[in-house]
């Protein structure tokens, strides 16, 4: 009784102490976000202590599956159409590809490219490959030529495999691959091979052929190398991010842990397998946990729910402007008939968030920010429209990320006399940095196969000296509640009437105001001007852009220093493979009508957009036509 009397006596001095010093308002933040953050924190701690096994073990992402395979080998792990692969033949078809190229001669830290489609197959062959300590480079798909090659040769690859769908854009760069490379051709039971091509192996029958059992060759441990994961290349070449099978562990886990999937769960990702969000958090669900996860080989808006209610899936991912593309369709009675409890994801725009959500009827959004080779990675737990994640204001060092001061143009931190950066306070944009601590795998930096663009990640001297942290290049802010919310990229950001505008919130608006059409938007030079003016490029694949309702709509959605000087109509909108928009070429051409060929329009003074002619930009160039 005495001990419970204290106790209270403590509580209320604390209690009375943070109100004479102004504590309320962290009474306040704290009643209102505890529950939040608790949550959180118990579902991190219980990640990490599972996680901990495993580190003692040194075990592999393989050595993980073989514990599933024992306990349920009959349980259907991946689906691609109507093939379903249970955990045994993913294990025999798996060993089967080590064994062929352990007996080609591939031993621990070699690597090999891959370049296939999204299939059970393209699992096996990286799980396999990392049972004899291969790493494996994730190509994507769409890749041609120059940035094709540039991918396979940075990786130092031994050997090349790719689907036969692939064989010319291969034949295209073979001979500016690096002179060691071996190129495998896979092709399925129906697809035959050229009879005329010599230059590659077919991969098929030496499977066919080959041992499924345990392969004999040194596998590869918890920290060591298990694949290579590309960014997107939207400035410039694709750079590879070092992925372990630590970090793939993280790279599932942690979304699983907190967002409270578990093994019942059927997961349906129409995303690509050679990055993160694909391969790693959804297909990380089968190969790590047991779950089933439906693959789809591209996506497609018309299929997205349908496929979701055909394969009885309780999960689904969404990246970039996918949901942007599944709301444009036709509102049908089967939006809802299905059994989701929850999307994850990341890019669902703050403008189409809600309603995304009514219309499909979704329980709850798990939209998380992160990147692939970052260590500053957080997720939306609690379902806050438009939020990407939270920094707990209880406490904040729990896990160390921060918000920094930078130039939003070109991203370089704003330090103090001292020499240190400046942390934002709730409201202020900054850049979303996290702390890198070498010892601890969930917050190391692995950086990039190149140390030059590795280096170029790291901020260091960040709150005291000696100390460093990844740069996101992710400008962010953060309410007083910690929720963060994504602003733009730095360098998307440009400076125009002395004001900031960020390219990703100005694209939501044009998306909105045409109906959903693909938009990139960019700063571009005017002579006599200060600063860039906006340039936003529009998808008008069947030449139907109303010019009159997009004027009208940006005046009554943005202020008038954020509002697109300058409209490209063209007929696609370069994409990568998740989704993000490309413009860097077009910031390069600009809006001379002597360089673009697509049409042009510029807003005149009376606020409407009238089309840009030589003898109008001729005018701009002389200032005769000023903004």
């Amino acid at each position: 009784m005495g001990f419970l009397f204290l106790v209270q006596l403590i509580l209320v001095a604390l209690v009375a102490y943070l109100l004479a010093g102004g504590g309320y308002k962290f009474l306040y933040i704290a009643a209102k976000t505890v529950k939040r953050d608790f949550v959180a924190l118990t579902r991190y701690l219980w990640f990490l202590w599972s996680v901990r096994s495993y580190s003692s073990a040194d075990a592999s992402v393989a050595d993980i599956f073989r514990e599933h395979v024992k306990k349920n080998p009959n349980k259907v792990l991946l689906i691609l159409d109507d093939r379903e692969w249970t955990a045994a033949q993913i294990e025999d078809f798996s060993n089967k590809i080590a064994n062929v190229f352990y007996n080609a001669g591939l031993r621990k830290g070699d690597a090999v490219a891959l370049m296939m489609d999204n299939s059970p197959e393209f699992v096996c062959t990286w799980l396999g490959l990392s049972k004899i300590g291969v790493v494996t480079a994730l190509i994507n798909t769409n890749l041609r030529q120059t940035s094709l090659a540039h991918c396979v040769n940075i990786s130092k690859c031994s050997a090349f495999i790719f689907d036969l769908q692939l064989l010319n854009a291969i034949k295209e760069i073979k001979d500016i691959l690096d002179d060691n490379i071996k190129l495998y051709c896979w092709n399925g039971a129906e697809e035959k091979l050229p009879a005329d091509e010599s230059w590659f192996t077919p991969l098929a029958p030496a499977v066919a052929q080959a041992s499924a059992a345990q392969p004999t060759g040194e596998k590869g441990g918890f920290h060591d190398k298990l694949v290579y994961i590309y960014t997107s290349g939207t400035t410039g070449l694709p750079k590879a991010a070092v992925v372990t099978n630590s970090r793939y562990l993280f790279l599932a886990g942690a979304i699983r842990y907190q967002l409270g999937f578990n093994s019942d769960d059927r997961f349906y990702t129409p995303l690509p397998l050679y990055h993160t969000a694909g391969g790693a958090m959804s297909v990380g669900q089968a190969v790590l946990y047991g779950s089933c996860v439906v693959l789809r080989k591209k996506f497609s808006a018309s299929s997205y729910f349908p496929d979701i209610i055909k394969h009885n899936c309780t999960v689904a991912q969404y990246i970039g402007e996918m949901c942007r593309y599944i709301l444009s369709t036709p509102p049908k009675p089967e939006d809802k008939q299905h059994k989701l409890k929850v999307i994850f994801g990341n890019g669902l725009r703050p403008q189409i968030w809600k309603e995304f959500v009514e219309r499909f009827n979704i329980p709850r959004v798990g939209e998380f920010y992160g990147a692939t080779e970052g260590n500053a990675n957080i997720v939306n737990t609690d379902n806050t429209i438009g939020a990407i994640g939270f920094i707990s204001q209880i406490f904040p060092s729990v896990y160390p990320v921060s918000i920094i001061k930078v130039n939003p143009v070109t991203g370089e931190p704003i330090r103090s006399s001292d020499g240190l950066c400046i942390r934002c306070k709730a409201g202020e944009q900054g850049v979303f940095i996290g702390k890198i601590i070498p010892s601890n795998p969930a917050r190391a930096f692995l950086g990039y196969v190149d140390k030059k663009d590795t280096d170029k990640k790291i901020v260091t001297n960040v709150f005291a000296k000696g100390d460093s942290a990844f740069l996101s290049g992710d400008m962010v802010v953060c309410d007083e509640l910690g929720y963060l919310y994504f602003k733009d990229r730095t360098g998307d950001t440009f400076r125009w009437k002395g004001e900031n505008v960020s390219t990703s919130e100005v694209e939501a608006v044009v998306s909105n105001v045409t109906e959903y059409r693909d938009c990139v938007v960019y700063g571009v030079e005017v002579p006599g001007t200060e600063g860039r003016a906006g340039m936003a490029a529009i998808g008008d694949k069947d030449n139907t852009l109303d010019l009159t309702r997009l004027a009208n709509g940006l005046r009554k959605e943005l202020p008038p220093y954020a509002r697109p000087l300058f409209v490209r109509a063209v007929r696609d909108v370069e994409m990568t493979g998740t989704h993000k928009m490309k413009k860097v070429d077009l910031q390069k051409e600009g809006f001379n009508p002597e360089i673009v060929k697509d049409r042009l329009y510029y807003l005149t003074s009376k606020g409407v957009y009238e089309p840009l002619t030589i003898e109008v930009y001729q005018d701009i160039v002389a200032e005769k036509i000023r903004f």
